[in-house]
C-alpha cells in the first residue's frame, strides 16, 4: 500500500478562508486526495498554520519547516512519496524574501527528503514539489503581506526551475486552483477538491 506524506502550511491543514476554522477531513485537499486514490493508498497529513520553508518566526514560534522535517520523515518512514507545498508564509513582509529565495528554500526541503533514506527499503522517497497558488490582494489586505501578491506570481517558474535542477517532481498549484477572494490566501472547499484531484493524478503517474 503506497504511503504519501503531505507536508505544508495552512492550505494543507485546511484553513477555511471565511471562518478560519478547519475544513472537515473529506473537504481538505488531502482528504480528496485520499478519496480519489482509493483504499489502496495511505495519505498522511502534515499541515501547520504559519509554517515557513526554513525561517524562524519571532511572532509565530515553532513554524520552521526545515527544523521539523527531519523528525517528520523519520516518524513516517517508510513512505513512498512526500508532497511539499510551502512558501506562502515566507512572503510575509517581516522576512523580506524574494520569490527565488523562497523557491530554492522549498526545493532544499525536497533534497533533504531525497537524502533521508526514508523511502521503501531505505531508498530515497519520491518528492513532489508543489508551487503554492498566487495570493490575491483584497480589500483590507493585511499589511503583513505587503508586496507579496506580486512575488507570488513568480512562484510557478521559480519552483519549476529548482525542481528540475534537483530532480524533484513538480506541480503548479496556481494552474489548478485560485486563492479565495475573501482573504486572498486560503482555498475554499471547491478549490480543495480541484487540488486534491490534481495531486492524485500526479501521484499515480509518479508511482
Amino acid at each position: 500500500m503506497p504511503v504519501i506524506v503531505c507536508f505544508g502550511d495552512s492550505n494543507t491543514w485546511g484553513s477555511d478562508p471565511v471562518t478560519r476554522n478547519r475544513f472537515g477531513p473529506d473537504v481538505r485537499w488531502t482528504g480528496v486526495l485520499r478519496q480519489t486514490l482509493g483504499t489502496g493508498y495511505t495519505v498522511i497529513e502534515e499541515g501547520l498554520n504559519g509554517r515557513t520553508t526554513n525561517l524562524d518566526d519571532v511572532i509565530e514560534e515553532n513554524r520552521n519547516g526545515r527544523s521539523y522535517l527531519p523528525g517528520c520523515l523519520e516518524s513516517h518512514r517508510p513512505f513512498d512519496l512526500i508532497t511539499i507545498m510551502l512558501g506562502t508564509n515566507d512572503l510575509k513582509a517581516r522576512f523580506n524574501r524574494g520569490a527565488s529565495d523562497i523557491a530554492i528554500s522549498a526545493a532544499t526541503l525536497g533534497m533533504l527528503a531525497l537524502k533521508s533514506g526514508c523511502g521503501i527499503d531505505g531508498q530515497p522517497p519520491r518528492v513532489l514539489l508543489i508551487a503554492p497558488a498566487p495570493i490575491i490582494e483584497v480589500d483590507g489586505f493585511d499589511g503583513m503581506l505587503a508586496g507579496a501578491a506580486q512575488k507570488s506570481q513568480e512562484f510557478a517558474g521559480r519552483y519549476q526551475f529548482f525542481a528540475d535542477r534537483y530532480g524533484l517532481h513538480f506541480l503548479d498549484a496556481g494552474a489548478v486552483v485560485k486563492s479565495s477572494p475573501v482573504d486572498g490566501v486560503h482555498f475554499d472547499a471547491a478549490e480543495h477538491c480541484k487540488l486534491g484531484k490534481a495531486v492524485a493524478t500526479r501521484v499515480v503517474l509518479i508511482l
